[in-house]
């Protein structure tokens, strides 16, 4: 029997959490934010493994996001707007974000 797939809510939720303070992360690589500049950066949250566009230094999409359970959300640019669980993050929570990912 196939999983239920993670919602954009769902992630969104660990999302805030990470700006609120709430959950830290563990990036998982060798490089950083910044050497990475455009392209995919993974990080780990309480066994949850999200990974992230980085668009020229700025937070672009979640690309991908497991579960421990073994659900995921992956990113469909065909769908409609409001479905990337970034899209969903407050303008400060978005901030606080991309600060986390690039060390600031």
């Amino acid at each position: 029997m196939a999983k239920t797939p993670l919602t954009p809510r769902e992630v969104y939720q660990i999302l805030r959490d990470l700006a609120l303070g709430v959950r830290t992360m563990h990036r998982l690589g060798e490089r950083t934010w910044t050497e990475i500049y455009c392209g995919l950066m993974t990080v780990e949250v309480d066994s949850w493994v999200l990974t992230f566009y980085n668009d020229c230094d700025t937070l672009e999409y979640c690309d991908s996001c497991y579960a421990p359970d073994g659900r995921a959300y992956i990113f469909d640019s065909s769908q409609r707007y409001g479905t990337d669980p970034v899209e969903l993050l407050s303008t400060w929570e978005h901030q606080q974000l991309e600060n986390l990912l690039s060390g600031k």
